[in-house]
């Protein structure tokens, strides 16, 4: 359970500094965690692939989980701009 309320916790930071990295502001509680979680994943995956380690612990996963959500609310923004 506590490692659940942890990636939780962290997904929410990781969002909201994707959100500050990549718009300015952040998009609210639930945004932000499934922002951070899903920018984490996204994140490893593409570091993972290049062989780029951005240190390991807490640090390290917030780090790779924010530039993964700026990546990820990058796509999602050029989604939205080729609807309109």
């Amino acid at each position: 359970m506590t490692g659940w309320i942890v990636s939780i916790v962290l997904g929410a930071v990781a969002g909201w500094l994707g959100g500050m990295l990549y718009r300015g502001s952040g998009l609210g509680l639930l945004a932000n965690i499934i922002i951070g979680i899903l920018g984490g994943v996204l994140g490893y995956w593409i570091f993972g692939l290049l062989g780029i380690s951005l240190g390991s612990g807490w640090l390290g996963y917030i780090l790779t989980a924010a530039i993964g959500a700026a990546l990820l609310l990058a796509v999602l923004n050029l989604f939205g701009k080729a609807r309109k």
